[in-house]
Parts: structure tokens; sequence; C-alpha cells
């Protein structure tokens, strides 16, 4: 059946299919974008993998994308409760394409796909997206061949087996760890993984609950955080880590409480990538801190800098061979892992860190982390262009240089420099902010958002 354009595209959007359960997406619209996704790989794929997590919608909506699957006559297996990372290792595993059904942070009444071809490459706007709006505004053209069958697989043993593998846990003393799951697939993936580890596990909110109940699944807002640097002081805990609903995004607070900056992580973890492969490249996005290009090249390695989002991460990961590919949102990618993104791999990295030597996590953070931070400010307006022109203009005499690559970068010398950049769905200007002290990112942010809030 045809669909207005102008539904479809709120809910089909840049990198996944999104929306509110029952007034935006139901299982007939999900059933033909399961049609059209599987018409659009059929070409290299006689199966897909579908995943789903905790949200009441999910086990329904995925059956009915199976059913728009196997309509075209594609086969499905379906590996069940999943983190999106879990997904991204069957589809690798398995060879075929993917659909992950989950709306990873957002509220319980929101769901969606996270969509990937065979070896977990992401299909996005320009890879695949576009096609599947288009055909399911149309009308998904039917199949007069076989219908495909659907089979069962549990994909987690293996995959808590693959991703140890990819780090090296050998000399890792006992520590105790907090975990706050937040009610997300972390409660699902995190004892199958860290199981064998000489971890002691303090488990918050590990029951699978997609209404939440506790606080959002999303640990890049910081009174998400509030929960866990709580119980990390209560218990003299050695780390505390943070997963998302899905699972495929993880945050550290260290042993006095404080988060630690995923800017950090992504370093750390570069020196112990760079340390296996040595001058190999490293992707960071343009908002992570100064201090991970420069520690990647006093390593040896080659730092190469990208837009925001996953999807430039992921081409960049494949144009470039890079080993390792971190965003301030505390995504980090690997290409071991067929270039997708776990939360899981980098926590991993983190104990191996911290358990391979004597410092607690805040003195063995403390070379990564060079500078000091913002993070990101969003600002509505009215029209981000001309408040952008007008904080380039109240900056000109100071600006060393200024790069478009993403919104603008401007370089104030002296290891200062901010970001602003437009959303690309909302009228805001996001503003990121870095530089030597407190002192100087607080100033700074308060002239800029003086300007662009005028």
């Amino acid at each position: 059946m045809a669909r207005p354009a102008e539904s479809v595209h709120a809910v089909i959007k840049a990198y996944d299919v999104r929306g509110v359960v029952g007034e935006q997406i139901d299982v007939d619209f999900v059933r033909d974008v399961g049609g059209a996704f599987a018409r659009l790989v059929r070409a290299g794929a006689d199966r897909v993998a579908i995943g789903y997590d905790m949200r009441e919608s999910s086990p329904e909506l995925a059956n009915a994308f199976a059913d728009g699957v196997t309509a075209q006559g594609l086969d499905v297996v379906l590996i069940g409760l999943a983190s999106t990372d879990q997904l991204y290792f069957a589809s690798g595993l398995l060879d075929c394409p993917g659909a992950m059904f989950t709306a990873s942070h957002n509220p319980a009444k929101y769901n969606g796909i996270k969509l990937c071809r065979a070896g977990a490459k992401p299909v996005g706007q320009d890879t695949g997206l576009a096609t599947i709006s288009a055909e399911v505004i149309e009308g998904v053209p039917g199949y007069d061949g076989e219908a495909g069958s659907v089979s069962e697989q549990d994909v987690l043993a293996e995959y808590a087996d693959f991703v140890r593998g990819l780090v090296d846990l050998s000399s890792m003393k006992p520590m105790s760890v907090a975990v706050d799951a937040g009610n997300g697939m972390g409660g699902h993936t995190v004892p199958a993984v860290f199981e064998p580890l000489p971890l002691s596990v303090d488990p918050m909110y590990f029951e699978l609950d997609g209404n939440f109940p506790n606080h959002e699944a999303n640990p890049l807002d910081p009174k998400n955080l509030v929960d866990l640097q709580e119980r990390i002081r209560q218990t003299g805990a050695d780390i505390g880590l943070a997963f998302d609903g899905d699972a495929d995004r993880c945050f550290v607070v260290d042993e006095l409480g404080n988060p630690v900056s995923p800017s950090a992580v992504t370093a750390l973890v570069a020196e112990r990538e760079l340390a296996k492969e040595p001058g190999a490249t490293i992707i960071h996005n343009l908002i992570t801190s100064r201090a991970v290009p420069e520690l990647v090249t006093e390593l040896g390695g080659t730092p190469v800098r990208t837009r925001v989002g996953h999807s430039f991460i992921k081409q960049q990961m494949a144009e470039t061979g890079a080993i390792f590919g971190g965003e301030h949102s505390a995504h980090y990618y690997f290409r071991d892992f067929w270039g997708a993104d776990s939360g899981m791999l980098a926590a991993l990295h983190v104990l191996a860190a911290l358990g391979e030597q004597d410092r607690p996590l805040s003195d063995l953070m403390k070379s990564y982390e060079r500078y000091e931070a913002s993070g990101e400010i969003n600002s509505t307006v009215a029209d981000a262009a001309e408040r952008t022109a007008a904080v380039l203009a109240a900056f000109s005499g100071r600006t060393k240089s200024v790069d478009r690559l993403d919104g603008v970068t401007v370089n104030l010398g002296q290891g200062a420099w901010f970001n602003l950049r437009a959303s690309n769905t909302e009228p805001l200007l996001r503003l990121n902010v870095e530089a030597r002290t407190v002192e100087e990112v607080d100033a700074l942010v308060a002239e800029i958002l003086g300007v662009v809030r005028a």
C-alpha cells in the first residue's frame, strides 16, 4: 500500500528508522520496511538476522519485519533479545544483513530499526534508506517466488567469547565494578561477557524493562549517571560503567565518582590498539578533544579527523583501514569488529588497562585528559547561519584559523578552540569549547552564547 511521503520521511531518518509506536510506527509500516529492505539486499544475500531490545513493542515489530522479509523470498534468523553490537556481531558471524529493533536511549513510547548489510556495513540515507523510503511511499512490490523461512539462533555466548578475544585480558587483577544498565540491554550482555573475568560486579538496574522505571537509559545526560556515581562513592568500587538502552554506548565513571571523558577513553583505547599495530590509523570526530590526535601522533599513529555522526566514522574506517575510531558521544568503532561500534569492547579495554597496573582510574586517565571541555551546549535559534556568522565576526580579531568540515571550527591558539554546528533536524546550534583551563572554557562559553542567544 502507498503511504504519505511526509509521514514516511518523518520516521525513516538519516541513519535509522525511529518514531512513536502506534502513531508513527506500527506492524503494517514495519512489515513494508522489511519487504523494502529485503528487496534492497536481495542481490547479495539470502537471509537477514533480526534482533530486538527490551521495549514492549519490540518482539511484535520484529516479527512483522520478519514477515516482510520472508514475503520477499529471503530467510530470517531471529537472534532474539540483543544489544545493537550483538546484532552487528550476528551480521558479521553469519555474513548477512541485519535489523536491530531499538530506539536506543529514547523514551519508552519510541521504537525504531537500525539496519546493516552483511558484515555490519551501515545502511544510511545515501546507502539504502532513501530507496527503502521511496518504496514504502509508493507501495512495496509483491514477490512471485517462494516465501522465505524463519529460524532462531542464540548468539550471545559466541558474542561474549568474540569480544573478550579482541582484548588482552590476561593481566587483569581482581576488581570491583559497578554497572548501571539502565534497565536496558546491558543487563543482558554484561553477565555473559564478564562472567569468566576476575570482576566483582555490582549490578544496577539489570532487569530488562523498556519503560525505564529508574531513569532514562541515556548516560550522555549527567542526571542519569547520578545513581551510579553515588553507588561508587558508597561502595568504593574501582570503576563504574553505564550503558545506554541498546548497550552500544558505554560511559565510564572513576573510583571517585567522577565521569571520565569519552575523549579520554578514545585516547586510551587508541594507545592500546596502536601498541598492537604500530603506525595504524585512528579516526576521531571533530569535537573530540585535541588530546586524541596529539597522542596518536606522539605514538606514531595517523589521526584522521571526520564529521560528527557514525556514518562518517564508518565510511572513514572503511576508506582508510583504520584500526579504531572514537566519538565524543561514547561511540567506539573497531576494525576487527567489522568496523562497527561496540560499547562493550571499549569497556573491556578500559577494564584491561586499569586491571594490569596499580594506579586508581582517576590517576590512570590523567595522561589522556590534557584539556578542559564544555560538553555540547544547544541553543535554539531562528537562523543558524546568521548567528554563526555573528560569532565569527565577534572573534575575527583573535582567530588563528577556521575550518568548515562540519559547521565552523575556530582555532584561537594556545589550545583553545570551539565548534559551532547546526542540527540537521532541529532549529539548534550546537556549541563545543575546549581550552587549557576551566576558567578559559567558562569565559569562552559565556562570550559565544552571548552572541548566539542575543
